[in-house]
């Protein structure tokens, strides 16, 4: 069938198709802009009308990053938490929606809410560190993943999904004998990928960029830091111009990197893995937060 456009329905489309180009152009351009000058010469980027692309290219900038020593630790720690942390805060946060969704759960209201408590108010930092110190958790791998193991935020929008699934779904497969686990692992989360995806990328993205973590309870072990950790103190060291390697000198006697060169590949460097894991869970995306949005 034919689709007929008035003169009205073709202007709005220009006007939409324009809108939407301007948004994309506004939204990649500061993402360009970055990758521009981190492969410029930092000496030539200080002068300034670098745009898309870098004016003279080198990767001296990306070297002097490269050769920080703790910076393949941190890349290994970093991926290995956010791997670990992914799969138990997805895992845990779904089980417990799963429990408070189930409509039988006598104490389902008063858990509700005390993961709601959980979302507004929190113990502070210092009871936290103290907890820690106590658990035992001090320059422990495990620091990484147990303290913010559930969050109150993705226990309600996994919650959120589950209760759009019909009720049905559980009968029929407790009439052939399955048990609460059985229902969760074969019948809910298979499911649930939509949602699944969504809460996965809110929780890599957290276990990627964390840093403070690192500064408080590991800072003193070489062995657990992060890459995001040791991408601030390159970024320090910079500034302050105390590291000799950050602000070593090349025979014109020129400074090699600077501090905004510095910032900007490791900006590229934090951001590449986000933009390459994100086009995979992108079409669940919007879905997953969607769906099921109209209930509480």
């Amino acid at each position: 069938m034919k689709v007929t456009y008035t003169y009205s329905d073709k202007i709005f489309n220009v006007f939409l198709y324009t809108f939407v180009i301007l948004m994309g152009a506004v939204t990649l351009y500061p993402f360009l802009n970055v990758l521009a000058i981190s492969f410029n010469q930092a000496t030539d980027s200080i002068r300034g009308g670098i745009y898309l692309w870098p004016r003279k290219f080198t990767l001296i900038n990306y070297e002097e990053i490269f050769n920080y020593r703790n910076l393949v630790t941190g890349f290994y720690i970093t991926s290995l938490r956010t791997i670990i942390g992914t799969v138990a805060g997805i895992l845990s946060s779904a089980m417990v929606a799963y429990v408070i969704s189930c409509r039988e759960f006598v104490a389902r209201k008063l858990v509700s809410t005390l993961f709601i408590l959980t979302m507004y108010f929190s113990g502070g930092l210092i009871p936290e560190f103290m907890l820690v110190r106590q658990l035992g958790l001090m320059n422990n791998f495990l620091v990484y993943i147990l303290p913010g193991l559930i969050s109150g935020w993705n226990v309600f929008v996994l919650r959120a999904y589950m209760d759009t699934l019909p009720e049905s779904l559980k009968e029929s497969a407790k009439l052939d004998g399955a048990n609460d686990l059985t229902i969760f692992f074969r019948v809910i989360l298979p499911l649930c990928k939509p949602v699944i995806a969504t809460v996965c990328l809110f929780i890599a993205v957290g276990q990627w960029n964390s840093w403070f973590d690192t500064f408080l309870y590991c800072s003193s072990n070489s062995a657990l830091t992060t890459l995001q950790y040791e991408m601030l103190r390159i970024l320090r060291d910079v500034t302050s111009a105390t590291s000799s390697n950050m602000y070593a000198l090349s025979r014109n006697n020129v400074l090699r990197v600077t501090p905004d060169s510095i910032r900007m590949a490791i900006t590229v460097m934090t951001t590449i893995p986000i933009v390459i894991v994100y086009p995979f869970l992108q079409r669940y995306f919007v879905k997953g937060l969607t769906l099921g949005a109209v209930k509480s």
